[in-house]
C-alpha cells in the first residue's frame, strides 16, 4: 500500500500541462507505507517518472514563490544544482534533498538529480510523512 498525494493545479498551469499530458489523473506522488519491503517515493508527472528509496531522502524543506515561466509546463532542470522541479503552481512545494542523485527528467539516466521539488496539494502532509517514515 502507498499514500498518494495529488498535485495542486492552479488555473494558469492547467492548459500548458494538458498539452503535455500532465493532468490530475496522470500527476501524483506516492509514498510507501511503513513496513513495505524497500519503501520508495514515486513521482508521476504525465509521461515523466521519478523514484527513490525513502532512505535516500535526507531533507524535506518547504519552498514556494516560483516564477511562472521557470515552472510552467514540463519538469524543469535547475542549471545551478541539477535539481528537478515538477510544478503545477508557483505557490507552495516540498523539496526532497537526496543522498544519492536519481534519474527523472532524462530517460537515458545521463542527467541525475540531487533534489526534487514537488507542488503537491498538501506539501506539509507529504513533508511530515516522509520526515517521520521509519525507513529514513
Amino acid at each position: 500500500m502507498a499514500h498518494r498525494y495529488p498535485f495542486a493545479f492552479s488555473p494558469a498551469y492547467r492548459l500548458p500541462a494538458l498539452a503535455l499530458a500532465i493532468t490530475p489523473r496522470t500527476a501524483w506522488v506516492e509514498v510507501d507505507e511503513p513496513g513495505a519491503p524497500a519503501p520508495e517515493l514515486r513521482v508521476r508527472f504525465g509521461p515523466w517518472r521519478l523514484r527513490t528509496p525513502i532512505e535516500n531522502i535526507t531533507g524535506v524543506p518547504r519552498s514556494g514563490g516560483f516564477a511562472y515561466l521557470k515552472t510552467v509546463g514540463p519538469p524543469h532542470l535547475s542549471f545551478t544544482d541539477k535539481g528537478v522541479t515538477f510544478a503545477t503552481n508557483g505557490d507552495a512545494a516540498v523539496c526532497l534533498e537526496l543522498r544519492s542523485p536519481v534519474k527523472g527528467i532524462d530517460p537515458t539516466g545521463r542527467i541525475v538529480h540531487p533534489g526534487v521539488t514537488l507542488t503537491v496539494a498538501d506539501p506539509d502532509a507529504l513533508a511530515a510523512e516522509v520526515s517521520a517514515h521509519p525507513a529514513r
